[in-house]
């Protein structure tokens, strides 16, 4: 099992700022992982905004993340709908000497299995880079078996899988994780999302948490994270119901990016608005509720 891909991996916003990456703002989100002990940085995840990115501004904020992250691993996505466009942001993170890159399945025509087999098969030949396995499905509307799993685990250079979220029942979640185990090589780690999942998930046998939470607020995502692996699941649950009240909000308001966002934007690491368009983000109203939940649980 590779160790890097294990513990929390955070996954910072790409703020922007007049239509353009606001460095200064990425750079300390970085700075702030780095500084609050996350285990690796994933940039340019779906958090990320990777794809309503330009390709020069990919591979900027590639360097940005690697250069600022004092040290802590830098996994960068590199996620395209062309194969050609895949390999062109690997080279890219390459060259800003990140410790992995994630590769996610975009689509616009539905992928099949084998679409996306060729797909990782492709990087893993192309690249010396560990490859993380993003099933995102409600993002990029693709949805993993396990058989394919086992298939792309076997690929050389596969080096962890990004599961979505797993049952709510620890004993379902167990045997979920323990599903997914039984078909890949010992040596892949398995990282769960899905946040509000994030403490079942690593008590049920997951090794890492690639985590949306944790790339603004990481202080609470470790507590959780530490609790879970270190055999304390109580711990871990209790602070992951703490945090119920954003899980909450990321159901109601249609996933985590836009809470996300807010949250930064109230906290003053990010300006206003500060996703690309035509994604406008939360509401004034719906704003206040986050920002009053972030005020009462002392986040920050």
């Amino acid at each position: 099992m590779n160790s890097v891909f294990t513990g929390l991996s955070a996954f910072p916003l790409t703020p922007l700022k007049d239509d353009a990456v606001d460095e200064a703002a990425f750079v300390g989100l970085v700075e702030r992982l780095a500084a609050a002990g996350a285990d690796s940085v994933t940039a340019l995840g779906s958090t990320g905004s990777y794809a309503y990115l330009a390709p020069e501004e990919r591979a900027r904020v590639a360097r940005l993340a690697v250069e600022h992250a004092g040290g802590t691993p830098v996994f960068i996505g590199v996620g395209a709908l062309r194969t050609s466009q895949v390999l062109a942001h690997v080279e890219s993170a390459e060259a800003a000497g990140a410790a992995g890159v994630l590769l996610a399945p975009m689509t616009y025509q539905p992928l099949t299995e084998d679409d996306v087999f060729e797909l990782f098969r492709a990087v893993t030949e192309h690249t010396e880079l560990p490859v993380i396995v993003y099933d995102n499905p409600g993002t990029t509307r693709f949805t993993f078996s396990t058989e394919l799993y086992a298939r792309i685990a076997r690929l050389p250079g596969v080096a962890s899988i990004k599961i979505p979220g797993v049952p709510a029942d620890p004993t379902k979640a167990r045997e979920h994780v323990a599903a997914i185990r039984a078909t890949v090589p010992e040596h892949v780690t398995i990282g769960v999302s899905g946040d509000a999942s994030a403490a079942t998930g690593l008590s049920a046998g997951c090794d890492a948490w690639y985590s949306v939470i944790g790339g603004t607020l990481p202080g609470p995502a470790i507590t959780i994270t530490r609790a879970a692996l270190d055999g304390r699941p109580d711990d871990a649950t209790a602070e992951s119901e703490r945090l119920a009240p954003l899980w909450d909000l990321f159901a109601e308001f249609g996933g985590s990016l836009r809470v996300v966002a807010a949250i930064a934007e109230h906290l003053g690491l990010a300006s206003t608005r500060c996703l690309p368009l035509p994604i406008q983000g939360l509401t004034d109203a719906q704003r206040t509720r986050v920002a009053g939940i972030v005020d009462r649980l002392g986040l920050g």
